[in-house]
């Protein structure tokens, strides 16, 4: 399944020195600064690193989390914002807007930017594990996982930290609404992905893939929707890979609930929804081709060439055959002008984002020492510092594809 997901490109970010040259104004407060330049640093390196896992990404995420906080919770027994809060500049571009970045002097933009890195990179973990050949049930579930982690990211800084930042995101940049909630939905929707590849693996009831697919479509037409007022030029690539899904989506609904049909004697009804099977899936075959030609960010997925894609365009066309040869000699029911109208629910599979929570404050960030960061002795040299800092593209490693073997699962 290498290839079978749209991936946009990191964020990219300007180095950070923390040097806070007569600010910090003890040793533990220079620590602080020192561990939050080195803990950044690492967590950077993790997002391109191919031997990062969960385990070690969440550590390397933790680690800078519960430090940077220090710059934003108040520490003083007060209500005021945390003095240190608006202290440092921050840069980072956005995953649709090429090299141009943003910048705000906030450390609450600073948190909502790096922790949106880690949601993409759990996508990108998935995509990666997702592409092995014969993924073993373990991989599969971890797959599964991280998706609903990115999800559960991306909502807990829509909701939570987001709406604090002083100055609102600019149109068409991550962090504002259209954005961010088609990121949720893809991520949940591609969870679903592999709901639907186990509950076919495993030969579950024909009645139960119908409902998940149609969830899925409908997850795919929503996460569209949302970006339908983007401008095309950043936005285009990305709503292909929604559509095409939708409609390879709808093709799986529409097919298994043709075989539901015929389990209950509706056999004008199941020939019905076959042909509207074939419809959407040509469709979507149509529509990987229109997503391979479109110009805009992000790796070009191949999903019209994974087993995946070609086993359903064989088993729509082999149910409808079956269909209607038993039409011919013992049903001689009347195909239906209109397709059916789905309206299947899933009792189960349906993917909720996992919740994210931030680390605890790190046990360095005491309001002893906080008292001793003294902002009146300003960082001289530190104003005109971010004229100078360069956001260079993250250079993300190939993801090189692997014999496939037609399924998420085995």
């Amino acid at each position: 399944m290498a290839h079978w997901f749209h991936r946009n490109p990191l964020k990219a970010t300007a180095p950070v020195s923390f040097n806070f040259y007569g600010v910090a104004g003890s040793p533990a407060a220079n620590k602080i600064c020192n561990d939050l330049r080195t803990t950044r640093a690492r967590l950077l390196e993790m997002f391109t690193d191919v031997t990062c896992n969960p385990e070690i990404m969440k550590n390397a995420t933790d680690a800078y989390f519960s430090l940077l906080q220090g710059f934003i919770l108040s520490l003083d027994g007060t209500t005021q914002e945390n003095k240190m809060r608006f202290i440092q500049n921050f840069k980072w571009t956005d995953t649709l807007q090429g090299n141009t970045p943003s910048a705000q002097q906030d450390a609450v933009f600073e948190l909502v930017s790096m922790a949106f890195n880690v949601a993409l990179w759990y996508t990108k973990f998935a995509s990666r594990l997702a592409g092995k050949e014969n993924i073993t049930e373990p991989e599969a579930k971890d797959v599964h996982r991280s998706l609903k982690v990115a999800a559960g990211i991306f909502k807990n800084l829509k909701e939570v930290h987001i709406p604090r930042l002083i100055t609102p995101a600019e149109k068409g940049r991550d962090l504002e609404p259209r954005v961010i909630d088609a990121y949720i939905i893809q991520c949940q929707a591609e969870a679903q992905e592999v709901t639907i590849a186990r509950a076919i693996e495993l030969k579950h009831n024909a009645t139960l893939i119908a409902a998940l697919a149609f969830e899925t479509a409908n997850f795919y037409q929503k996460a569209d929707h949302t970006l339908n007022t983007l401008e095309p030029e950043c936005s285009s690539k990305w709503r292909k890979y929604l559509q095409l899904k939708q409609h390879f989506y709808m093709a799986y609904a529409y097919c298994y609930h043709g075989q539901t049909l015929l389990a209950s004697d509706k056999c004008g009804e199941a020939i019905r929804s076959l042909q509207e099977a074939e419809k959407c899936y040509s469709r979507a075959e149509a529509l990987c081709k229109e997503y391979r030609q479109t110009k805009g960010p992000g790796t070009t997925a191949k999903p019209s060439e994974q087993l995946f894609f070609l086993k359903l365009g064989g088993v729509i066309k082999n149910t409808l055959e079956k269909c209607q040869r038993e039409n011919g000699f013992i049903y001689f029911h009347k195909v239906p002008a209109e397709a059916p109208q789905l309206e299947l629910k899933a009792s189960y599979g349906l993917a909720e984002p996992i919740l994210f929570e931030l680390p605890s404050l790190s046990e360095q960030c005491t309001a002893e020492v906080y008292a001793t960061f003294d902002l009146t002795k300003g960082a001289k040299n530190d104003k005109a510092k971010p004229k100078e800092e360069e956001v260079k593209p993250v250079k993300e490693p190939d993801l090189k594809p692997q014999k496939d073997t037609g399924c998420i699962v085995s």
